[in-house]
């Protein structure tokens, strides 16, 4: 009720500075002219021709790009000692998402133990049997094989640490516990694992998704009608339930080449900025796709647009007296944007903000 009144009080203030304002011509009728407060608070655009942009809307969900995320898989299996991270949780490249216990990673450290003893044992047989052979007691051939054997030793201690350095990761130890860290800085955008989990290897999935969310996708549904409307590479405007002011813009960058038997859409995939961290996976999008034709009409903004007992008009504007109520047929509305068949030309200009107010003043003159 109180903006109702408000309005009204608006068209009762405007009404007394615009009748107190109404000049005599030279024949003595009255001519409305607009106040130097009034014309601050008009805004004026121009009339233009322009392609006919055919856009449809289409509704769509937002997704993490695929094509920019990092799978964190388990390098061993085992349990799930303790989960460090949730689903949304922003990590930094290094940081612990999950410890995990595994027998496999507490065989290889005895393994490496057990190298280890076969080094020391290979290294004092070395070194005997060199302290013979310069001694002339063992032979140059017993020396080399003993000397072989010390090599193999270390090898094989390499290959174990290196199985161990792969599978195990840091933080590693003889307990056989590691920790799963993250690769890259950015969000947990999938979450499959919780504490007490056991991991097997051969469940061969990934345990968390990270995505830096820095560029998103939309996957939007088209009508099979409306399919001749969307190609790769139209422009795309996005808003979303949060943020319905603010549009964000796109182009089409894949459309499925097979619909959707439940609901006989296809899908097509939108790529997105979104540096300012707004879009998140699995927010609801309306889509405009907008699409060029090859033919012209007269355009203006739709907002400059007037609505009276079934029949649209606009204010034209060439001077703070000279101002005219012109009827228009409308073509089609798209957006900010609305085509007209006539009413109107190019180069003309339009009141686009309080063009009501000035509206009635012209009606009543």
């Amino acid at each position: 009720m109180n903006k109702y009144l408000l309005v009204l009080a608006g068209f009762v203030t405007v009404g007394f500075i615009a009748c107190s304002e109404k000049k005599e011509n030279k024949e003595g009728s009255k001519k409305f002219v607009l106040s130097d407060t009034m014309s601050k608070m008009i805004a004026i655009d121009s009339v233009s021709s322009c392609y006919i942009d055919d856009a449809i809307s289409l509704s769509g969900e937002v997704s993490f790009n695929e094509n920019n995320v990092n799978k964190v898989f388990p390098r061993s299996s085992g349990q799930v000692v303790e989960c460090k991270v949730t689903l949304g949780d922003k990590v930094q490249a290094g940081q612990v998402l999950a410890v995990l216990k595994s027998a496999d990673v507490a065989g290889n450290y005895a393994d490496l133990s057990s190298a280890n003893a076969d080094i020391n044992i290979a290294k004092r047989q070395m070194d005997n049997t060199e302290a013979l052979y310069k001694n002339g007691i063992a032979s140059e051939k017993e020396f080399t094989e003993a000397k072989q054997n010390y090599e193999k030793a270390l090898s094989a201690k390499g290959k174990i640490q290196s199985i161990i350095n792969i599978n195990s990761g840091n933080g590693s130890n003889a307990g056989g516990t590691y920790n799963l860290v993250s690769p890259i800085s950015g969000y947990i955008v999938e979450k499959k694992v919780n504490t007490g989990n056991f991991i097997r290897a051969d469940m061969g999935d990934n345990l968390f998704t990270i995505s830096d969310l820095k560029n998103v996708w939309v996957n939007a549904n088209v009508f099979e009608a409306d399919i001749p409307k969307v190609k790769e590479g139209y422009r795309v405007q996005v808003t979303t339930l949060a943020y319905p002011d603010t549009k964000k813009l796109g182009t089409i960058d894949k459309i499925s080449q097979v619909l959707d038997p439940a609901n006989k859409t296809l899908r097509v995939r939108i790529k997105l900025e979104n540096q300012d961290l707004l879009l998140r996976p699995a927010m609801f999008a309306r889509v405009i796709v907008s699409n060029k034709e090859n033919k012209k009409a007269i355009c203006i903004p739709t907002k400059a647009l007037i609505s009276l007992n079934g029949k649209s008009f606009v204010v034209t504007y060439k001077s703070n007296s000279e101002m005219k109520i012109a009827e228009v047929t409308i073509l089609k509305t798209s957006g900010d944007q609305t085509y007209l068949i006539d009413g109107v030309n190019p180069g003309e200009k339009l009141i686009t903000q309080n063009q009501l107010l000035i509206f009635q003043q012209l009606l009543n003159q």
